[in-house]
C-alpha cells in the first residue's frame, strides 16, 4: 500500500504514522526500478505502488548526486541555483500526477500544485532574465567564499551542504507538506474555503515577489546603463544611482522583500498543511524552518559584501529592517551635514596658519 491507513485527519501530520513504515520503500526502490527499467508498465506501476514521498525524497537524494559531480567537473556551484525555482513545483505537481495515477482524491493538491506552477513561473523567469541559464553563470557568493576557504573543505562543503542539503531542502519546504494535505483529502475531499484563502494569500506572496524583483531590476537596469553611457535613465535620480544600491519602493521598507516573502510564501504553506490535518504544528515545517535559517545566513553574507562595495549600506541597515518593516515612514538617507559660518572661518584660519 502506498499510503497510510489513518484513524483521523490529525493523524495525517503525525511523522510516525505516514512516513516511518515507508522508509524500507526507499532502500527497495533503486533495485525495483532497475527490475522494470525495460518496461513502461512495470515502471508506472512502481511508481503507483511506491509512496509519493519516499519517491521524491529518492528523487532528490539522485540529483545531489548529479549536482555534485556536475559541480566538480565544471567548477561551476550553481547547479542547484539553476533548478531552484523548478524543483518545488515539481515536486507538488508529482503529487498532484501520483493522485491522478493511483485514484486518489486530488482537487486540493492541484489546488496546492497551481500555486506553486505560478510562484515557479515568477521565479524561473526572472532567474532566466538576470542571466542564471546563461553558460558559466555563478553566484558570485561562492567565488568570494572559496578565496578564504581550502580546496578540500570547500569539497566537504559542497558535498554537505551546496550539493545536498540545498537539494533535500528544496524537497522539504515543499513536498513535506503538500503531502500532509494529500493525506488530508482521505477525510475531505473538497476544497474548503480556508483552503481558497490559503491559496490566495499564496497569490498575493508571489505578486508582492514580482513587483519587488521588477523594482530591483529596473533599478540595476538603470545603474548599469548609467555606468556605461554617464545618462540617467528616465524616473531615476543621479544621487540613486551613484548611491549604488536601489532604496525605494518596497526596499524603502524592507532591506530584502523579495525575501521576506519568500520565506512566507512556504511558511504559509506549511500552516496550510497545519490547517488540512486540525494541527496547531507539525513536522512538516522542518523545511519551512530551515530555509529562514538559510536566509539567515546566506543574507548576512550578502549584505557583508554589498556593505564593502558601498558606504551609505551600514546607514540604510540601521534605518530599515532585513526583512520585516522597522517603520511606516520608509527610508530618507541620511541627512546632509550642514557647516556654519563660523566653521568656515575657523577652517580658513587654519588653512592660513598652515601656509
Amino acid at each position: 500500500m502506498a499510503l497510510p491507513v489513518l484513524k483521523s485527519v490529525k493523524e495525517c501530520g503525525d511523522y510516525s504514522k505516514t512516513v516511518e513504515p515507508f522508509i524500507p520503500q526507499l532502500y527497495d526502490l533503486p533495485y525495483r526500478v532497475l527490475d522494470n527499467v525495460g518496461s513502461i508498465d512495470g515502471l508506472l506501476s512502481v511508481y503507483t505502488d511506491t509512496n509519493p514521498l519516499i519517491t521524491a525524497f529518492g528523487a532528490s537524494v539522485v540529483l545531489s548526486s548529479i549536482f555534485l559531480v556536475v559541480s566538480e567537473i565544471n567548477r561551476n556551484y550553481s547547479q542547484v541555483d539553476r533548478l531552484w525555482s523548478l524543483l518545488p513545483n515539481l515536486y507538488i505537481v508529482h503529487l498532484a500526477v501520483w493522485a491522478r495515477l493511483a485514484g486518489v482524491s486530488h482537487s486540493r493538491i492541484d489546488l496546492v500544485a497551481t500555486f506553486s506552477t505560478l510562484w515557479s513561473a515568477r521565479l524561473t523567469y526572472n532567474y532566466w532574465r538576470k542571466g542564471g541559464y546563461t553558460v558559466g553563470s555563478e553566484d558570485y557568493r561562492w567565488a568570494v567564499l572559496q578565496k578564504y576557504v581550502p580546496r578540500f573543505v570547500w569539497f566537504i562543503f559542497n558535498l554537505a551542504f551546496i550539493s545536498s542539503i540545498q537539494t533535500v531542502l528544496l524537497f522539504s519546504i515543499s513536498c513535506i507538506p503538500a503531502y500532509a494535505i494529500l493525506l488530508s483529502t482521505q477525510f475531505d475531499e473538497a476544497i474548503t474555503t480556508a483552503d481558497l484563502s490559503y491559496f490566495a494569500i499564496e497569490l498575493v506572496l508571489v505578486l508582492s515577489e514580482w513587483f519587488s524583483d521588477g523594482q530591483m531590476w529596473n533599478y540595476q537596469t538603470a545603474k548599469h546603463k548609467y555606468k556605461e553611457n554617464g545618462k540617467i535613465p528616465e524616473g531615476f535620480h543621479k544621487k540613486d544611482l551613484d548611491r549604488g544600491f536601489i532604496t525605494s519602493g518596497l526596499f524603502a521598507y524592507s532591506r530584502h522583500p523579495n525575501f521576506l516573502a519568500e520565506q512566507t510564501v512556504w511558511f504559509a504553506l506549511y500552516q496550510w498543511s497545519c490547517y488540512a490535518t486540525n494541527n496547531f504544528y507539525s513536522w512538516t515545517g522542518i523545511g519551512s524552518g530551515a530555509l529562514m535559517l538559510l536566509f539567515q545566513g546566506s543574507t548576512w553574507l550578502t549584505e557583508l559584501i554589498t556593505a564593502q562595495k558601498y558606504p551609505e549600506y551600514k546607514y540604510y541597515k540601521s534605518q530599515v529592517g532585513m526583512f520585516v518593516p522597522t517603520s511606516i515612514s520608509g527610508y530618507k538617507g541620511p541627512t546632509p551635514k550642514v557647516i556654519r559660518t563660523s566653521e568656515l572661518g575657523k577652517r580658513q584660519e587654519e588653512n592660513e596658519k598652515q601656509k
